[in-house]
């Protein structure tokens, strides 16, 4: 095994170190401040990085963590309010407080599957399999097993979940945390990303208590691999669990 797997630079900032959860409220980009901040907590609470009923961090605190105005803070956050994933509320023990979403009913989201065709399926797989695989294989090279500890919590959460939505919340964040271990700012708010338009479909497919058990022991395969130091098994495994989902949700939008 590599001697230098785990000490990564130095230069690594905070958010990367904190994990999934940090990525949230790294510095966002110039352009489009306002929507970009957004989409990128309101992405967090969709996932469920940010619990329901959390308290978000003060405006002037979360201001400059994503390195932007209190104004355009504000923005985002009336944004956010009138979507429906934040709440805030006034006087002592005040602040604003995460309000998630009730999942699409079943309908809805065979609608949106429908939608997609099977080429954008296809295309969908690929690229979360590139993302997941390069993830997975960063994350073996660069993390110390005693720093896996939620990629291990949040592996076994998915087979304990109590219905489809919040098995696709954990699914979702799984790859998300495995990027986080990858030290990779960038792969993990791709994933978030991604992971915001594909975690919902997965509800279709999730189910299925048997696939549920066989996606958690593909989970724990990952991080076995990871904590080896194995970077190619770690890729290999990680894109395969990703492609059979994508594969099966592929094989339902034909019987639509």
């Amino acid at each position: 095994m590599d001697g230098g797997r785990g000490t990564g630079d130095t230069g690594d900032t905070d958010g990367i170190r904190a994990g999934a959860r940090g990525a949230v409220f790294a510095p966002v980009e110039r352009r489009a401040r306002v929507d970009t901040v957004v989409r990128r907590i309101g992405d967090a609470i969709e996932l469920g990085l940010l619990a329901d009923g959390e308290q978000l961090p003060g405006e002037s605190e979360l201001a400059g963590r994503l390195g932007v105005s209190t104004v355009t803070l504000r923005e985002a956050l009336m944004a956010l309010r009138q979507q429906g994933l934040v709440t805030t509320r006034r006087g002592r023990g005040g602040g604003s407080f995460v309000s998630r979403p009730r999942p699409p009913a079943e309908d809805r989201l065979l609608g949106r599957l429908r939608d997609w065709s099977s080429t954008e399926l296809r295309d969908l797989g690929d690229h979360w399999a590139a993302l997941s695989g390069t993830a997975a294989r960063l994350a073996a090279d660069r993390t110390e097993p005693h720093d896996l500890s939620r990629l291990r919590l949040t592996a076994e959460e998915l087979a304990d979940a109590g219905d489809a939505a919040a098995c696709g919340r954990v699914y979702g964040r799984f790859h998300v945390e495995l990027a986080a271990a990858a030290r990779s700012a960038r792969l993990t708010r791709a994933q978030i990303a991604l992971q915001t338009e594909v975690g919902a479909l997965l509800c279709l497919v999730l189910g299925d208590g048997a696939y549920r058990e066989e996606v958690a022991d593909r989970h724990r395969a990952v991080v076995r691999a990871v904590q080896d130091g194995a970077p190619e098994p770690a890729r290999t495994l990680a894109e395969r669990c990703v492609e059979e989902s994508a594969g099966r949700l592929a094989a339902l939008r034909l019987t639509l």
